[in-house]
């Protein structure tokens, strides 16, 4: 990780970008990808499933025999703990409920919004080097408690031509049956258009790497809604001298595994501490499976000594990380002046891990500094916020030449013809 000591607000753009690659790298293979699924379909899917992912599929549909296999070779303890994470997702997700009120505005003027599931959605679960069954459960979950009718998922399958059990058994649990062999740029076309096998969706939910994130924003260029633009991980542990050094490694190194383009800061008032951060990083980064992963988003990650928590603060809000840990003396201030984040875990026991997989919150978050605008995956997500309105005769009367007069004024005059012709009668 390299170190900047103090660096000067005007530098800090400059040194928060992230290690990505630009839209006009990706876009060309993205639209070249759209444009051959829209016209040629499974085909076309079966022709970049081979290119990809390394194998032949004659039927990228997952069979009900293949997610029976899937249930039996998943541990009995795993399948509790997967339990108990949907649990607690679905408990958080349904306090997330409201209710509908309606409103008197004026005398007979009563208006009123209510919520209405999306009706056909589809989800996109990373497979690769770690096939994230966890999201499964971050997106059905939601999805299901709103009511969506329509649920397509799809998730790269390895070289053999099969998708890990435990994202099988999660989907099953979950109540998602309609799952595709398919990953990638592909996927994301084949939501977007649809194929003789596979329907269109309204909009399309999940995570993926770079070129699954423009795939998602390409989508939005032909009428399908994006949950937001999320790509790689990314994590800012803010930490000063009360922190643990361990702990605080182990948490920098939870996200640098996700992927070579994951970026993880710390940002610190304490030289000291961030030094021994450094040493404990490169201990524990040792007995890491994935060291040659983590290796590389280390090298691309960074540690910023600041002077003041204010200074501190400020830093986070430009930054505006997917994950945001705080592990300092005076969390309280630090919660209170938080602006732009995705999901914050506050103190030394709530490692990032937890709302990865069960706390009960949503892991499927902005990156890229899209959380300056955008909210994580919520059961809002799912839905259409739909007003309605309904005026009495004494309601139109007493708002009639409002909106006459607005009209006119605006130069449209069957505007206000649909309230005189009204209002004559009255």
């Amino acid at each position: 990780m390299k170190t900047i000591v103090n660096p000067a607000r005007s530098e800090w753009a400059n040194i928060l970008k992230r290690p990505t690659q630009t839209l006009q790298d990706i876009e060309s293979t993205v639209n070249e990808i759209f444009e051959d699924i829209a016209r040629h379909g499974d085909d076309a899917i079966k022709k970049y499933t081979a290119i990809f992912d390394g194998v032949q599929l004659e039927d990228c549909k997952v069979t009900e025999t293949e997610i029976a296999l899937a249930e039996q070779t998943v541990s009995k303890d795993l399948k509790q703990a997967i339990q108990q994470a949907k649990n607690n997702i679905e408990t958080f997700h349904a306090s997330q409920k409201t209710v509908s009120n309606k409103i008197e505005t004026m005398p007979g003027i009563v208006c009123w919004s209510e919520k209405r599931a999306i009706e056909r959605i589809g989800l996109y679960i990373p497979g690769g080097s770690a096939p994230l069954f966890s999201t499964v459960l971050m997106l059905a979950v939601p999805a299901k408690l709103v009511g969506c009718k329509s649920i397509v998922l799809c998730t790269p399958p390895n070289s053999k031509g099969q998708i890990a059990s435990e994202i099988l058994y999660a989907a099953k649990l979950c109540g998602v049956n309609t799952i595709y062999k398919i990953g990638g740029i592909q996927a994301i076309a084949a939501m977007t258009f649809g194929t003789q096998t596979i329907q269109k969706v309204y909009k399309i939910f999940g995570p993926g790497n770079q070129f699954v994130t423009v795939a998602k924003q390409m989508a939005t260029k032909f009428g399908i809604a994006i949950d937001m633009p999320a790509g790689p991980s990314e994590l800012l542990v803010l930490a000063d001298d009360s922190g643990n050094v361990e702990y605080v490694a182990a948490d920098l190194l939870s996200q640098a595994e996700h992927g070579s383009d994951s970026q993880v800061l710390l940002v610190t008032t304490s030289k000291s501490f961030s030094e021994n951060v450094q040493v404990e990083v490169q201990k524990q980064l040792q007995e890491l499976p994935r060291k040659a992963i983590a290796e590389k988003a280390i090298a691309n990650s960074l540690t910023i000594i600041v002077k003041t928590n204010q200074e501190a603060l400020d830093l986070i809000n430009e930054y505006g990380p997917e994950h945001l840990i705080l592990a300092t003396q005076d969390n309280p201030y630090f919660i209170a002046g938080i602006q732009n984040a995705g999901s914050v875990f506050i103190g030394k026991y709530s490692p990032e891990s937890a709302g990865d997989y069960a706390s009960g919150t949503n892991h499927t978050l902005p990156t890229n500094g899209y959380s300056k605008a955008f909210s994580g995956v919520n059961l809002d997500s799912f839905t259409k916020n739909i007003t309605f309105q309904e005026l009495t005769r004494e309601g139109l009367k007493s708002i009639g030449q409002t909106v006459e007069l607005m009209a006119e004024a605006e130069g449209l005059q069957a505007h206000k013809n649909a309230v005189s012709i009204r209002l004559k009668e009255l």
